[in-house]
C-alpha cells in the first residue's frame, strides 16, 4: 500500500488589531490582506457588504448601510435626478458606468465625480468591513467588474476603517443607536449643538436611522453616526429601549464620562457634543465637521500615494452637503 501525503494548505494571516493599527498597516481583515498581496481580481461578499477588487486594488465598494454614489451625486442637484435616471437605464443599471458616461459627455466634473466616489467608497468599505459573525466569500473573476474611477489600495481602506472606528469610540463607545430607529430623550438639546448636528435632530423621529437620515440628507452614513453618537454622548438621542436603564460602559444608570474635549454643560444640562479630542500631533478637532479621512499618521510608503491627498479634499468638499 502507498502512502501519499498531502500538504496542509497554508493558513491565512491572523494579527492582532491593536499591533496592526500601531504598525499602521491594515488589521481589518486576513483574507483582504491576502488577496491583495496576490493582486486578485473578483468580488469579496461579507455580511454588510462587498468589496470589488481588479488586479488586489479596491475598485468599488457597496453596503445597504450606506448612500451610494447616486444618491451623493443627486441629493444637491450636482446632476439632475431625471438626468441620472435617463442615464443609469441607458447603462443598464450600472451606476458606476453610469457616472463615468455623464463624466465623459461632459455633464459631471470628473474631479467630482472621483471625490464622490471616493466617499462612497469608503463609506460602504467602513461597514463591509465592520466585524462579522459569517466568514467573507471572495468570487474570482472580473464578470460584472466596476469601471475603475480611482482604485484604492487595501492597506489605505484598512487604515481608514480602523481610523474611522477608533473615532466612534471615542466620541460613544456604545454603538447601540448606529442602526435602531433614533429617539429624542426630552432634553433640552445643548446651545453649542453645532449647524449639522441640528439637522440631524430634527429628522429623529422614533423611526428614521442613521442610514435612513444620512440618504434624506444625502451624506454619507458614517459622518451621520459621528453626529449620532455625539448627539447620544450629549443625551438628547437614544435608541429604542425603555426607561433610562444601565449604560453598558459603566454598568450603572448614569451616563459615562464624556469624550475627552467635550465640555459637561452647567447643571442637569447635556454635554458639549462640538469637538473630540485631537490625536497627538494634530490641530484640534472642529464639531460637526465631517471627520478628515486619513488624519492619523500613515506609513511611508501610503503618505505621498496621490490617491491619498485627493482623499483629503473630501473634508472641504463634504462641509458643504
Amino acid at each position: 500500500m502507498t502512502v501519499v501525503g498531502t500538504t496542509e494548505p497554508p493558513r491565512l494571516p491572523v494579527r492582532h488589531w491593536a499591533e496592526a493599527r500601531e504598525r499602521g498597516r491594515g488589521g481589518v481583515s486576513p483574507m483582504l490582506t491576502r488577496l491583495a498581496a496576490e493582486r486578485a481580481t473578483g468580488v469579496l461578499v461579507r455580511e454588510r457588504g462587498t468589496l470589488h477588487l481588479a488586479e488586489g486594488l479596491v475598485v468599488d465598494a457597496e453596503s445597504p448601510a450606506a448612500p451610494g454614489l447616486d444618491v451623493l451625486l443627486t441629493a444637491h442637484g450636482t446632476v439632475a435626478a431625471g438626468t441620472w435616471r435617463q442615464a443609469l437605464a441607458a447603462a443598464d443599471g450600472d451606476r458606476l458606468h453610469t457616472a463615468r458616461a455623464l463624466a465623459d459627455s461632459g455633464r459631471l466634473p470628473f474631479g467630482t465625480l472621483e471625490m464622490c466616489h471616493l466617499a462612497a467608497l469608503y463609506d460602504a468599505a467602513f461597514f463591509a468591513l465592520a466585524p462579522s459573525s459569517t466568514p467573507g466569500r471572495f468570487r474570482y473573476g472580473d464578470a460584472g467588474r466596476p469601471v475603475a474611477v480611482r482604485p484604492v489600495p487595501v492597506e489605505a481602506v484598512e487604515h481608514e476603517t480602523l481610523r474611522r472606528r477608533d473615532l466612534l469610540h471615542r466620541i460613544w463607545p456604545d454603538p447601540r443607536t448606529d442602526d435602531v430607529p433614533l429617539l429624542r430623550t426630552g432634553l433640552a438639546a445643548a446651545p453649542a449643538l453645532t449647524r449639522r448636528q441640528r439637522v440631524v435632530l430634527d429628522r429623529v423621529n422614533g423611526v428614521r436611522t442613521a442610514t435612513d437620515i444620512a440618504r434624506e440628507l444625502g451624506r454619507p452614513a458614517f459622518h451621520t453616526l459621528v453626529d449620532v453618537r455625539r448627539l447620544t454622548a450629549a443625551g438628547v438621542v437614544r435608541g429604542p429601549t425603555t426607561g433610562r436603564g444601565p449604560s453598558p460602559a459603566t454598568g450603572t444608570g448614569r451616563r459615562p464620562a464624556p469624550a475627552a474635549g467635550t465640555a459637561p454643560a452647567p447643571g442637569r444640562g447635556p454635554a458639549r457634543v462640538t469637538g473630540t479630542a485631537p490625536a497627538p500631533g494634530h490641530g484640534p478637532a472642529r464639531g460637526g465637521d465631517p471627520p478628515p479621512d486619513l488624519a492619523g499618521p500613515l506609513p511611508a510608503h501610503l503618505s505621498t500615494d496621490p490617491h491619498i491627498t485627493l482623499l483629503k479634499r473630501l473634508r472641504d468638499a463634504l462641509e458643504a452637503l
